[in-house]
């Protein structure tokens, strides 16, 4: 009996530290199945079609990404890669990732897609999701879509809702020998003009928890290897 409570003492604990996608639907729910692992690259050990009914339809233009975050901060990437049976994540929604404070809900109302990726109407692909927190260890999930030009829009709107204390910076990230900051609800690159302000429910990443800067050095010296290398 009291192994068994142990046990299901550890299981929350471990739940607690997971996230999982919200909107569109993701692959499979990683955190019921003791088949997956969210520590597990590129998809939580979640085959593609293990729902048969989960690819969302997503605008060509881009759109919604709602997120359930359980650590108290955590830095987000976000990619995306074409194809039925996605191996290959070669596109970033995010080139500067997130640095997200708050454990609940985040929604983003619309994302953009990266220059040159134009798909077509009906094309699949996968959405990966990436976060590392505080131990450094990346946890994956995926979300599979059809890409549509028309007849779906956003999820916005009263759907699309932050929960109030969770938020977001976007950190900007340099490769030519300069450093990086984040804070007050805005990310200013150090020796450069430009400022990234963000849209936010609640207080700002940087200003409510600060970076991590130990922990934000290593994360900016392995973003490339999360957004490209690893997809290779």
């Amino acid at each position: 009996m009291l192994r068994s409570l142990l046990s299901l003492v550890a299981m929350a604990g471990l739940a607690a530290a997971h996230f999982s996608i919200e909107y569109p639907t993701w692959r499979a729910d990683s955190l019921e199945n003791s088949n997956y692992s969210q520590y597990v690259f590129p998809c939580a050990n979640v085959p593609q079609g293990a729902w048969s009914d989960n690819r969302t339809d997503w605008p060509t233009t881009g759109g919604s990404l709602s997120l359930d975050l359980h650590h108290p901060w955590t830095y987000v990437f976000v990619n995306v890669g074409l194809g039925e049976n996605v191996t290959n994540f070669n596109y970033s929604l995010t080139p500067s990732f997130w640095n997200e404070t708050g454990s609940g809900t985040l929604c983003i109302p619309h994302l953009d897609l990266p220059a040159g990726l134009e798909p077509a109407d009906g094309q699949h692909a996968t959405i990966q999701v990436v976060t590392l927190g505080e131990s450094g260890t990346a946890l994956y999930n995926c979300a599979d879509i059809t890409f549509r030009k028309s007849g779906v829009s956003n999820f916005g709107g009263g759907n699309c809702t932050t929960s109030a204390g969770v938020s977001y910076s976007v950190v900007n990230q340099e490769t030519n020998g300069t450093t990086t900051s984040s804070g007050g609800g805005s990310s200013t690159t150090s020796g450069s003009a430009s400022t990234t302000t963000t849209a936010t429910t609640g207080t700002s990443a940087g200003a409510s928890k600060g970076v991590n800067m130990t922990v934000l050095t290593s994360v900016v010296a392995l973003a490339v290897a999360f957004m490209y290398g690893m997809s290779a």
